[in-house]
């Protein structure tokens, strides 16, 4: 899975549970043609990853990067973090069909996956779909505009 029709620059943010996916994810896209910014650890040492998850929220809406891509172990501790930002919208994904629909019917800008409940190979696929996959707009987007809190 060497190509990506994907040209930008993406944030990813990880905690313990997630540096081998994120450093194997980050080669592969930077052989893709893909910059990408490294907001996570590269320890294996037990951290929290709200140190990791808010950085990378404010660089995607500050426009530093273009998406970003959080790995945790269960996922859940980035998304709920990551979707306190208001303008983030982080889907949790772990199956190619749902990686798919967070982009195409949530205009998710934050891809999240649970490290420990998937292997890496599945890990690729989802970030190559979600990046490759357009937003529908439409109704999805009618939606979108009611998610934040005013």
């Amino acid at each position: 899975m060497s190509t990506l029709s994907f040209s930008g620059k993406i944030g990813i943010a990880n905690d313990h549970a997630g540096v081998d996916y994120k450093n194997n994810l980050v080669k592969w896209l930077e052989d893709c043609g893909v910059e990408v910014v490294n907001f996570g650890t590269d320890s294996t040492e037990s951290m929290d990853y709200t140190d990791v998850a808010h950085p990378l929220a404010e660089a995607v809406l500050a426009g530093k990067v273009d998406l970003g891509i959080a790995l945790c172990g269960t996922g859940n501790g980035m998304a709920i973090t990551l979707n306190k930002h208001q303008g983030i919208r982080a889907g949790l994904a772990w199956s190619k069909e749902i990686a798919a629909l967070v982009k195409r019917h949530n205009n998710a800008n934050v891809l999240v996956m649970p490290a420990r409940f998937i292997p890496y190979e599945k890990a690729q696929e989802l970030v190559k779909t979600w990046l490759e996959t357009e937003f529908e707009g439409g109704r999805h987007q009618r939606r979108i505009d009611k998610i934040d809190c005013k």
